[in-house]
Formats: structure tokens, sequence, C-alpha cells
């Protein structure tokens, strides 16, 4: 079977079946190709609880999932492939934080979205790359945890220096194992190009950028832009999109190691499978555990999120 008629098989059986399928950036192009809405976690979460479909299939990894029934508990929400985690969402436990609560008792907890359900039960607000310097400046609290991102912590404690950040050292470690020389490098190679970055990666690679932002905001800044060129810092699939986008304009990788394995576990055969009920993993979550959760998420929508 090629790729093109099992993309028809899904594009089929998802109107049969009454499902939404949802695909992170991060997925590969024939992926996307099927899906209903594709885009950063979040905006995904929020797409879904919009649509008339009572299933929704998340192509991503575990922790967006997860999002998507906190906001849309009704709906039956289905992990395309059970081992796609996340390994910044998986860093940090609640019984951690809890005891670093305990040492700065007047600190907010900020969580970046990429956290677990169990995570966010005790955040105050949730945060995403994109709101985070936002969301930091407008909550009332001047003493802020910072979790569980770093390399992100550190770009909002930037720009929102009038707030005192706690850090912890967690992140991405997808972003966080480029190094200041591998971005010299690439501009070295491509003098003419703009530098676009994910704030998840470290300080002195974000530092020489032209852009900083999150997955979308990357995308749109290219579409937008008159450059012609651009040295795109973040997974890898973040260019094959552009490239497919924008064939007039040329976009190079930052690094051949900018690879998600977790985004890279789904394959277009797995959502074929969670279509027809052999695949997949439908996400159960308590109803004491969404709303505890969701409350973080309330807070950033709250404060303009």
């Amino acid at each position: 079977m090629t790729v093109r008629e099992l993309q028809d098989k899904i594009l089929k059986l998802k109107k049969e079946t009454d499902t939404c399928i949802l695909a992170h950036s991060y997925m590969s192009e024939e992926i996307c190709e099927t899906a209903d809405f594709t885009g950063d976690s979040y905006a995904l979460a929020v797409k879904a609880k919009g649509v008339k479909q009572k299933n929704v299939i998340m192509c991503g990894v575990r922790f967006m999932a997860e999002t998507v029934k906190m906001l849309s508990p009704e709906k039956r929400v289905v992990l395309s492939n059970p081992v796609a985690g996340c390994p910044m969402a998986e860093q940090m436990d609640k019984g951690m934080i809890l005891q670093v609560k305990a040492q700065y008792p007047d600190y907010a907890v900020v969580a970046y979205v990429n956290t677990t359900a169990e995570l966010k039960t005790i955040a105050d607000v949730c945060v995403t790359s994109s709101s985070a310097v936002k969301i930091c400046r407008a909550i009332p609290q001047k003493n802020i945890l910072f979790i569980p991102d770093i390399n992100l912590g550190t770009y909002v404690k930037e720009q929102v220096p009038e707030k005192n950040f706690k850090l912890l050292s967690g992140g991405c470690p997808t972003h966080a194992k480029i190094s200041e020389r591998e971005a010299l490098a690439a501009k070295a190679a491509h003098p003419g190009a703009l530098f676009l970055v994910h704030p998840e990666c470290r300080p002195e690679v974000v530092k020489h950028a032209d852009y900083v932002g999150s997955t979308t905001g990357i995308m749109e800044f290219a579409a937008r832009s008159q450059a012609k060129e651009f040295i795109i810092g973040t997974e890898n699939a973040i260019v094959q999109h552009l490239q497919f986008a924008h064939p007039e304009k040329a976009f190079y990788s930052l690094s051949k190691d900018l690879i998600c394995s977790n985004m890279k576990a789904t394959t277009l055969a797995d959502v074929f499978r969670c279509l027809t009920g052999e695949g997949g993993e439908e996400i159960i979550m308590d109803e004491a555990t969404r709303l505890a959760a969701v409350k973080c998420i309330e807070e950033m929508m709250k404060y303009g999120g």
C-alpha cells in the first residue's frame, strides 16, 4: 500500500468513525496531511474543544493527549502511539515539586504546558512558550517557581526582570543538546539566513537568534518574512513543513540532531490502527484530577494566555 492509499483510507475512516485527528507540528508531513488541525499542543486542545466529533486522536505525546482530555472530558481521546512520552514532562513529579514549594512557600508555581496532568494539579498557572512572558508579567505574584524547563525559564526571566524566578534543572533534551558551536557553524554556513529559534534551546544559542518563539511562531515568522533563507532552531520536522509550504524559500536545519524520538514514534500506520480500533491508547482521567489540573489552564486564560 502506498502512502497516498493509506492516507485515503484514514480520511475515509475518520468520517465513518466521527473522529477528529490532531497532529502536532513535529509530526511527519504524511501524518499532518490527514489531520483536521495541526499546530502547537495547547492550540490543538482548544481546537478539539470546539469540534463536533465525539472521538479525538492526538498525534503527539502523552501530555498533549492529557490536555485535550482536560479541556474536552466528554470526548473519547486516544493517544496515537502509547509509547510517545515527553522526557521534559516526565522529569519532575508532584512529590518533588511539593518539596520545593515547601522551601519557597511564597513562590507561585508556573507550569509550562509540557507537564503531566498530575503536576498541573499543584500549579498556580500554566503557560505556553508563546504566552510565558505575558503571563509571568501579568500574574500578581512577584516570586515565581518556573517548571520544568530551565531554558524557557531563563528566557522568560530575562524578559521579566521585575519578577524573582526560581528555576530547576529540567528541560527538553532535544533542544538542550544543541550547542553554541553548532549555532555559529550553521550561521557561518548560511550567512544570508535569518536564525529562528525555540526558547527551549540553551541561552547561548538563543542569544544569536533573529527571532525567538514557539513552533507556530517560527513558522508564521518564516511565512511573513521577506527574507529568502532561514536556519530553523527547532525539531527538524518544521524544516520539512516549511519546505513544502514555501518552496520558493530555503530552510536549513540548525542541526541534524534536532530530532525528537518520541514525536517520531508515531507513524501513519499508527493513525490507521487507531481508527480501526486496533491501536492507540484511550486517555482515562478521573474527574478530581481533571478539575484540579485544569485550574492552572483556566488561570492562564484569565491572564490572556
